[in-house]
């Protein structure tokens, strides 16, 4: 079995409950690590201190943890944690709801002030955002724009549409529910009773139901054993009587259920009580993160790369299953528009019928009576109805092309255009699946790539050729080394040039004031583009902290200061890739204007003859170095590439600032094998402060 990455909706239906009993803890401060980890550590009287866990990559999980397994706090707060802190602090914990049976949890914080509601959204790509009580969104971790849902801050904070909750259902509806697809019965209920994978084939271990009964021959007898098996599963859920298990195969966790599961048992894990679910939970996170550090087993012939391989295989053939699925839902569900329109009289007159008798205020039932006994007559619409749900006010019908459920209030338009919406829909879904399934095949790609050069590999590292060691390969290392010193000058924008000169750039007036005055010396040499609010840009002759002196500095480093003067400029903002820039002495640069002129804060006058550079272009890398330290470091391509592990190129494009930053970081984790390495020393917010002001995309080499 897959160990599990990311909390099920069974297991925060049981957790919701027990996180109640925090209500009335104050927040202290909040912490966010990498950009997936929030951690909120808050106190309360009888218990202490208390450490709340919110993380939305991989795994995804949110939990109360044990304040031995809460990472230190990060050197410097980025944006969203100072946001954060100003929000809630000091704030009391209110409480947390599901939405729905969904994978979403909203937490309440109510202060004298404001009220904060943080929405954690454990399902696809995950996120976390802060709203207040209207819903507005404050701020997030993942801008999100789809045709269906928004969420970005100041707009309004959309829920994505509910899904069936079997954990307060009926009878009747879990029939109906049941009798609506064409697959077996534990597809069925993972997928249409959205119980996922597991609990589906629990609920069939616990039925005594045979999991591979296709639904056309599944009978009431099945429908009511698995019921049951459902109501002895979610009454302890619901009602807080849960027997929390931790499971381990061989030494190592599997999973972490808030009940026994027959399944587990049956296939030989170990099993240890808890006394709460969320004690479970957190040790088997921390269990799975701290496993997954050790270092991985070799046989005698090196890595298990088949097993690697056999995994990837596997995802591959269960997404292009999804993608089937998908698409024979889209075409069921436009099938079925199609055939209300093909249909619309009789429609119409079932809807006309529904609406005539309940503007009326002819009883539910008494319709239902009046359709059974107009279909005993043979009347062509009633014999078309198939039933009708009070509760809901809809009526479900068959024109021949399966069940059809209908708002008869609206009018068959309206009912059409609901099914062609969830037909686009799904076709959305199927476009996301499609690209993660190229993601998987890259993936599956690198491991074969890798096993290649395993096996080409003649033994240890060795001398080349020409006496040179071979270089480490830092990103496939399970491990790196954080060596991390921050200097004085990063708080300015800077870089090094190809030659190892220090380039310093101003990130606003204040800055820019600043390095003129006291970072300039006489040989260094001052750049600026020709457009409005472009930084000071000041080429260092000698190290800051040594004494100025005249030094012959290449042309190239030069070009790199012009190129780095450019980019993080307004050119970029303005979405343009080239612009002309100019050089100047340190002598020429002067604060005193002319009689009667006066100069902005951060601005200069130059005198005498300036030296340019025409269409100089945009352009900026990004990368990680490991060696001789591991930091973020950008600029000019020509002076970052050659220095750094992995680097990813920008151009002027749509994405803003914070949302590159956030790209950017994934990619990185995704290239390096040792992903926590990544969080430590490329957060999204230091990543962003290389990044130019305005839009930018990733440049595909």
């Amino acid at each position: 079995m897959d160990k599990k990455r990311a909390m099920t909706s069974v297991d925060l239906a049981a957790l919701v409950g027990e996180l109640q009993e925090y209500t009335g803890a104050v927040v202290d401060k909040a912490y966010l690590y990498g950009d997936d980890f929030v951690r909120l550590k808050m106190r309360d009287y009888d218990r202490g201190r208390i450490e709340l866990v919110i993380e939305t990559g991989d795994p995804k999980r949110a939990h109360v943890a044990v304040p031995e397994y809460v990472p230190d706090a990060p050197g410097r707060p980025p944006n969203f944690a100072m946001m954060l802190r100003n929000r809630i602090a000091g704030a009391n914990f209110e409480g947390v709801e599901q939405y729905g049976f969904d994978r979403i949890l909203t937490f309440r914080f109510e202060r004298e002030d404001a009220t904060t509601l943080i929405v954690a959204e454990l399902f696809g790509d995950g996120n976390v955002a802060v709203m207040n009580e209207d819903r507005e969104v404050i701020d997030c971790l993942d801008t999100v724009r789809l045709t269906s849902r928004t969420v970005a801050p100041g707009s309004q904070y959309d829920y994505p549409d509910e899904r069936f909750s079997p954990l307060d259902c009926d009878y009747e509806a879990f029939a109906a529910k049941m009798a609506q697809s064409d697959t077996d019965l534990v597809r069925t209920l993972a997928t249409q009773l959205n119980f996922g994978g597991l609990y589906a084939e629990e609920l069939c271990t616990r039925a005594g139901v045979e999991k591979t009964v296709d639904i056309a021959d599944a009978t009431e007898a099945h429908y009511e054993a698995l019921f049951g098996a459902l109501e002895r599963l979610r009454e302890p859920i619901l009602e807080g009587r849960t027997e929390p298990r931790l499971y381990e195969d061989d030494e190592r966790v599997v999973d972490a259920t808030p009940l026994p599961l027959e399944e587990h048992e049956a296939a030989g894990y170990v099993a240890t009580a808890f006394e709460s679910f969320n004690g479970a939970i957190d040790e088997y996170f921390h269990r799975l993160e701290t496993e997954s550090d050790e270092p991985k087993a070799t046989g005698d012939d090196g890595p298990d790369f088949q097993s690697e391989i056999e995994k990837y295989e596997r995802i591959i053939e269960q997404q292009e299953g999804a993608i089937e699925a998908y698409d024979e839902q889209a075409d069921e569900e436009q099938q079925k528009a199609e055939s209300l329109y093909g249909n619309y009289d009789l429609v119409d007159e079932i809807c006309s019928t529904i609406r005539g008798a309940r503007d009326e205020g002819v009883p539910w039932d008494e319709i239902e009576a009046t359709f059974e006994t107009g279909a005993e007559q043979g009347i062509e619409a009633a014999e078309a109805v198939v039933s009708i749900a009070a509760a809901e006010g809809t009526v479900t019908i068959d024109l021949g092309e399966g069940h059809i459920e209908l708002d008869p209030f609206v009018g068959v338009e309206k009912n059409a255009d609901r099914l062609y919406t969830e037909a686009k829909r799904v076709r959305e879904k199927k476009e996301g699946a499609q690209a993660a399934i190229e993601d998987t095949r890259e993936n599956l790609a690198d491991v074969k790539r890798r096993r290649e050069e395993w096996e080409n590999e003649d033994g240890d590292e060795e001398p080349d050729d020409d006496g040179e060691a071979f270089e480490t390969d830092y990103t496939a290392m399970a491990s790196v080394p954080v060596r991390y010193d921050e200097k004085w000058f990063e708080r300015f924008r800077w870089f090094r040039t190809s030659d190892g000169f220090l380039v310093l750039g101003g990130r606003n007036a204040d800055q820019n004031e600043e390095l003129v005055k006291k970072y300039m010396d006489p040989s260094d040499r001052f750049f600026h583009a020709q457009a409005h609010g472009a930084p000071v840009t000041i080429l260092k002759a000698t190290e800051p902290d040594e004494p100025a002196r005249d030094v012959d500095i290449p042309d190239r480093s030069k070009r790199e200061a012009a190129q780095f003067a450019v980019s993080y400029s307004s050119v970029w903002k303005d979405g343009k890739f080239e612009g002309d820039v100019y050089e100047v002495g340190a002598d020429q640069v002067s604060k005193t204007p002319e009689s009667g002129e006066y100069i902005e804060k951060g601005s200069f006058v130059i005198r005498g003859d300036r030296e340019y550079y025409r269409d100089v272009a945009v352009g900026v890398a990004v990368g990680i170095t490991c060696e001789p330290d591991t930091r973020v470091v950008g600029g000019p391509p020509s002076a970052i590439e050659p220095i750094t592990e992995t680097s990813i190129r920008l151009e002027p494009g749509q994405y803003a600032q914070n949302d590159i930053a956030k790209r950017l970081y994934r990619t990185f984790r995704e290239r390096f094998e040792d992903t926590s390495f990544v969080r430590k020393i490329a957060s999204a917010d230091r990543i962003q402060e290389f990044c130019p002001p305005g839009g930018s995309r990733m440049i595909d080499e």
